[in-house]
């Protein structure tokens, strides 16, 4: 089993890295794999809406990190994705990212298990984590939580550390992720698959 975690911050060693770190900790002593992809910090851009993905089954723009992660989600059992808190939202550069890595290879992410990871000095989180679960209620992706939202507080990495809680939260973190992989691990290995999705019914609100 394997989680791939997306560090969204621009820093690649900063709080985020810290909070990440702390979870993978966790899914290391469950024998559970563990790579972290940093976004860089090189300028993203977001869709086009050029449609071509659709034919392609990748991003049409072949020059940032994008097709990496939807290769990469093929292999990953669960997901962990980790933001700065930037005027209470995730960081831009993140959601572009996530923006075409779901609309171009979201068959990659469907029903594999996913949390959301913010970093923070003082507020802005709960927002933040909001917008990052909206990417897993959208592709049927079980959301792990922790007993309390999943933030870490700090200026910088050292303190962070000093954070207890949110350390604490990371580790639960950590736990319940590997429990829900070993869950679905079981449950594969005794023939229960995960539910098709019916075919989506796109419901017009202008009427005509």
């Amino acid at each position: 089993m394997k989680v791939l975690m997306i560090n969204g911050s621009p820093n690649k060693h900063g709080c985020t890295f810290t909070a990440l770190s702390e979870v993978s900790k966790v899914l290391s002593e469950n024998k559970i794999e563990v790579e972290i992809l940093h976004i860089g910090n090189n300028p993203i851009r977001g869709c086009s809406a050029c449609g071509l993905c659709k034919t392609k089954g990748k991003c049409v723009f072949d020059d940032d990190i994008v097709n990496t992660i939807i290769e990469k989600a093929k292999e990953a059992d669960g997901f962990v994705f980790g933001s700065p808190v930037h005027y209470a939202a995730p960081a831009g550069a993140l959601c572009a990212v996530l923006d075409r890595s779901f609309y171009a290879g979201g068959k990659n992410f469907q029903g594999k298990p996913g949390a959301a990871v913010v970093s923070c000095r003082r507020a802005g989180s709960t927002a933040a984590i909001d917008r990052l679960n909206k990417y897993f209620t959208i592709s049927h992706m079980p959301v792990i939580s922790a007993g309390y939202w999943n933030m870490v507080h700090g200026k910088n990495p050292e303190q962070v550390k000093k954070d207890l809680e949110g350390l604490q939260i990371m580790r639960t973190l950590g736990a319940n992720m590997a429990w829900i992989l070993k869950c679905i691990n079981i449950a594969k290995e005794n023939g229960i698959e995960r539910p098709i999705p019916e075919k989506k019914i796109m419901t017009s609100f202008i009427n005509e």
